[in-house]
C-alpha cells in the first residue's frame, strides 16, 4: 500500500481512510529572514502616498496658477467693476420690462435694447446725475442754511401742541427748552452725524466728470447685457451648477430675485417719496424745491427717509406765520414719510419672498460697508446666506423618526 504524502494533503481536507497513514506533520515555523523582510516592506498607504506626491504637487501648482490668474483678471477689470455691478443689477431688475418691450416691438431684440437703454438714461441716470450735481453745486447754499439755523431762535410753542395726546406735553416742554437755550446744543449734537453723511455723499458722488464716465460705462455694459442676457444668465447657471449642483443653481436664481426685489422696493420707493415730497413743497411755496427733492431722493436711497427734509420745512412755515399751509404740509409729511413702511415691503415681496427685516438690515449694512452699490450687494449676501443655512438645517440625514405606537 502506498502512503500518501501528508505535505500534499490540504489543511482542511477530508479525513484519511487508511489507518496506517502517517499523521500530518506540523508546518515548520516561519524563517526569521522572511519575517524581517515583511517588517522592512513599506505599508501600502505609504507606497500610494509616495506615488501620488507628483500629482499632489501638480494640483497645488495648478490651483495657485488659477488663483493668480483670477487675481490678475480682477486687477485689470478694477476700473470697470463698479459699472459692471451697477449694470448687472439694473439688467436683472429690469429684465421682465425688456422682454415685454421685445414682445411689443415685433420680437426685435435690437429695438428692445435701444428702447431700454434710452429709458435708463431718461428715467434713472439723468435724475440721479441731476440730483448729485444739484447737491454738489448748491453746497454753499446748504452751508448757508446750516449757519442760519445756528442763529435761529424759537418762540413760544403753539397752544394746540400741548393738547396733542401722549406726546404733546413733552413736545411743548422740549420746544420751550429750545426757545430758552437756542439751537446751538442741538446743532452740536447733530453736526458730527451731518458731517459723516455729507462726507459719505460727496465721496460717493466724487467729481462730476468721474460720475458721468461711470454712468456712461454702466449704460454701455447694460446695453451689452440686454443684448446677450440669455447667454450670460446661462453661463452663470452653469457655473453655479458646476460649483454646488442643484443647490448652487437655486442660489443663483435667489440672488437674481433678491436684486429685483431690492431694486423695486428701494429705488421705486425713493422715487415716489421724493416726487410726492417735492410736490408738497412746491404747493406750499417752499423755495429751492429742486435741491430739496434731490436731497430727499438721496436720503431715501440711503434708508434715512424724507422726514429730515420735510420736517424743517414744516417748522419754517410755522415760524413764518403760515399756520394753514404748515398744517397741510405736516399732514402731507406724515403720509409721505411713512408710506415706505407699507410700499417698500409690498414691492420687495413682489420680487423676492424674504423677511423684510433681513432686507432692511442688508440695505443699511451694505450701504455702510460698500457704499451706494451696497444697497444691492448687502441684501443679496444676506439672502443667499439665509437660504443656504435654512436648506442645510432642513436637510435630513436619515429616515424620519416615527413616534412610538401606544
Amino acid at each position: 500500500m502506498e502512503y500518501s504524502d501528508a505535505r500534499s494533503t490540504p489543511a482542511f481536507g477530508p479525513a484519511m481512510t487508511d489507518s496506517t497513514a502517517r499523521p500530518s506533520e506540523p508546518a515548520p515555523p516561519a524563517l526569521p529572514a522572511a519575517d524581517d523582510d515583511l517588517r522592512a516592506a513599506p505599508p501600502p498607504a505609504a507606497v500610494q502616498l509616495s506615488l501620488s506626491a507628483p500629482e499632489l504637487t501638480r494640483t497645488v501648482l495648478a490651483i495657485m496658477f488659477l488663483i493668480a490668474m483670477i487675481a490678475g483678471s480682477f486687477w485689470v477689470l478694477q476700473p470697470f467693476i463698479p459699472a459692471m455691478i451697477w449694470a448687472t443689477t439694473i439688467v436683472i431688475a429690469t429684465w421682465p420690462l425688456m422682454t415685454g418691450a421685445q414682445r411689443l416691438l415685433w420680437g426685435r431684440r435690437g429695438l428692445a435694447v435701444a428702447a431700454m437703454t434710452t429709458a435708463l438714461l431718461l428715467l434713472f441716470f439723468v435724475p440721479l446725475s441731476l440730483a448729485i450735481a444739484t447737491v454738489v453745486d448748491n453746497a454753499d447754499t446748504l452751508v448757508g442754511w446750516f449757519k442760519a439755523a445756528a442763529t435761529f431762535r424759537f418762540g413760544e410753542p403753539p397752544a394746540w401742541l400741548a393738547s396733542v395726546p401722549l406726546v404733546g406735553a413733552r413736545a411743548a416742554a422740549y420746544w420751550r427748552e429750545l426757545a430758552a437755550s437756542g439751537v446751538e446744543p442741538l446743532i452740536a449734537k447733530v453736526a458730527p452725524y451731518a458731517g459723516t453723511v455729507a462726507s459719505r455723499v460727496l465721496r460717493e458722488a466724487g467729481v462730476i466728470g468721474a460720475v458721468g464716465l461711470q454712468l456712461l460705462m454702466t449704460v454701455v455694459i447694460s446695453a451689452i447685457l440686454y443684448a446677450t442676457g440669455e447667454s450670460a444668465g446661462g453661463a452663470v447657471l452653469r457655473f453655479s451648477r458646476r460649483l454646488a449642483g442643484r443647490r448652487g443653481e437655486n442660489t443663483a436664481l435667489l440672488a437674481a430675485a433678491s436684486i429685483r426685489g431690492v431694486a423695486l422696493g428701494v429705488v421705486v420707493t425713493a422715487v415716489a417719496q421724493s416726487l410726492l415730497g417735492a410736490i408738497g413743497l412746491a404747493v406750499v411755496g417752499v423755495p429751492a424745491v429742486a435741491l430739496l427733492a434731490a436731497l430727499m431722493f438721496l436720503l431715501a436711497i440711503a434708508q434715512i427717509g424724507v422726514i429730515p427734509v420735510l420736517l424743517p420745512a414744516v417748522i419754517w412755515l410755522f415760524w413764518s406765520g403760515d399756520t394753514g399751509w404748515a398744517i397741510v404740509l405736516a399732514i402731507w409729511t406724515a403720509f409721505v414719510g411713512t408710506m415706505d413702511n407699507f410700499l417698500r415691503p409690498w414691492l420687495i415681496k413682489k420680487g423676492a419672498n424674504l423677511p423684510i427685516l433681513l432686507i432692511f438690515v442688508g440695505v443699511v449694512g451694505g450701504l455702510i460697508a460698500f457704499g451706494l452699490v451696497g444697497i444691492f450687494i448687502g441684501p443679496v449676501v444676506l439672502a443667499v446666506t439665509y437660504t443656504l443655512l435654512g436648506a442645510w438645517m432642513d436637510e435630513r440625514t436619515g429616515p424620519p423618526r416615527t413616534p412610538p405606537e401606544d
